[in-house]
């Protein structure tokens, strides 16, 4: 989930990466980091807390330089709170100098770990990040190219990944070969820019030149771009959540604008409606689903909940007890908008659920009749392989229920999730170029232990 971004810019990069991890914070909000190269040197910061936290402008003016990487970070519980894994990650060996930082899950990291401490490397840290700029720094060291590092790097690489890195000052950015994790860039009046989502280049006045393609890698100097394809499969595995959740709604992710997909989800939503007062998003997250369902059924769009604009997304908080107490605290109800009505209330999923019981147990304490909840992604009964917490299976509410007994242990009146074909249909993508294993089981890799049922083929590109 990790928001990165690396930038080329003849001005200085400390403040343009800032500016664009801002945009990306949603992302992740456990820690930032920022490194910037000067021709000579790496100059870093990073620590624990959310950017405005770790930054100040008398940090951002020492982190000089004209190309640089930085991350907002969310990890998974496993790996979290130690402060060791917070990036960018600077290295020098031998003549190089890099810096790195990636979102990534592996599925092949533990054989590769090995491997590399068999060869002698000592791991400072949990992070796939320092397990890859390891394997770039033994190719390097091997005598190829500092392009073919990252090459024969990435054809190692098994899962879902999105990284950017300085090697000697030069900016590089790969992508998964599924295309798992979004990655795109964009140019500015000074430079080039490479960030996990587009409207981070909304915020510096970039232009949006495209995706970086699943599989591929970026080479970026001031003078421009070269384009290497290294991978390819015979089909992709974009990640739904992100496009019900993860994603801000002013992304345009692999040519999808996430809001418009969230507003048709809403109105697939609408087909059947029950008769009700008013449609309320659970909000952020809920409204472009809540404005779609209220244009197709007609019932007027009412916010039923206000959120505190000063607590964070409780779903990447990293513990239930953080979650559940956080409910009270980022909403409240409006109380002539629902005492004595029938609400419908729109949310991107279900996971545990217990945050829905919660707000519908909310709702309900604030006089209103009828709560129909109504959820814009399908039922979650497999945990993520790839990078998204959430939560094992034996704690997914709709691993072990169905949809009936789900509605009565969060005490909704009605409860309907999105059906599968309508989730696709809104998103536009075909859906053998989706990863839904989340909510089918089926995985586009092989997981010890799951079915995979559906694996891409995935193979070197011949330059």
């Amino acid at each position: 989930m990790s928001g990165i971004a690396g930038i080329v810019d003849s001005r200085g990069v400390a403040y343009p990466l800032y500016y664009a991890l801002h945009a990306l914070q949603h992302r992740g909000q456990e820690a930032a980091g920022i490194s910037t190269f000067d021709g000579l040197v790496f100059h870093m910061h990073k620590g624990p807390g959310q950017l405005s936290e770790v930054f100040c402008e008398k940090v951002l003016d020492r982190l000089v330089g004209n190309v640089g990487v930085g991350q907002v970070l969310y990890t998974q519980k496993a790996h979290r709170g130690r402060t060791e894994n917070i990036q960018p990650f600077n290295f020098t060996f031998k003549n190089h100098k890099l810096s790195i930082t990636v979102s990534v899950a592996l599925i092949n990291r533990e054989t590769l770990r090995s491997e590399y401490e068999g060869k002698g490397h000592i791991f400072s840290t949990t992070t796939n990040a320092e397990l890859i700029a390891a394997m770039i720094a033994h190719e390097l060291i091997s005598g190829v190219s500092a392009e073919d590092a990252f090459v024969n790097t990435m054809k190692r690489l098994s899962g879902a990944y999105a990284g950017v890195a300085v090697l000697d000052g030069v900016l590089y950015a790969f992508r998964d070969p599924l295309g798992t994790k979004p990655l795109c860039f964009g140019k500015t009046d000074f430079g080039f820019v490479v960030v996990s989502e587009s409207e981070a280049l909304d915020i510096l006045s970039g232009t949006f030149e495209g995706d970086v393609r699943p599989g591929e890698l970026l080479t970026i100097t001031d003078d421009g771009i070269s384009r290497r394809q290294v991978l390819e499969s015979d089909h992709k595995a974009y990640c739904v959540f992100e496009y019900v959740y993860i994603a801000r709604p002013d992304s345009v992710l692999d040519g999808v604008l996430v809001y418009d997909a969230r507003r048709k989800i809403g109105a697939c939503l609408a087909k059947n409606p029950p008769k009700a007062d008013l449609v309320s998003p659970v909000p952020d997250s809920g409204i472009a689903f809540a404005t779609g369902y209220a244009s197709e059924s007609g019932i007027p769009y009412i916010e039923g909940l206000l959120k505190n604009r000063y607590v964070g997304r409780t779903f990447i908080m990293p513990a239930q007890s953080l979650r559940e107490n956080a409910v009270r605290m980022k909403m409240n109800p409006v109380r002539r908008h629902v005492a004595g009505k029938s609400v419908i209330l729109v949310d991107d999923s279900i996971v545990r659920g217990t945050t829905s019981l919660r707000i519908v147990d909310m709702v309900k304490d604030f006089g209103a009749d009828e709560v129909h909840l109504r959820i814009g992604s399908p039922p979650i009964v497999a945990p993520c392989y790839f990078g998204i917490d959430l939560a094992t299976r034996e704690e997914l509410i709709a691993a072990g229920l169905n949809v009936e007994s789900i509605r009565e242990k969060i005490h909704a009146t009605t409860l309907q999730y999105v059906s599968t074909e309508d989730l696709v249909a809104s998103i536009g993508i075909p859906a053998e170029d989706l990863c839904m294993g989340c909510s089918s089981g089926r995985f586009p890799l092989e997981i010890p232990g799951e079915c995979s049922g559906c694996c891409r083929k995935i193979t070197p590109v011949k330059n």
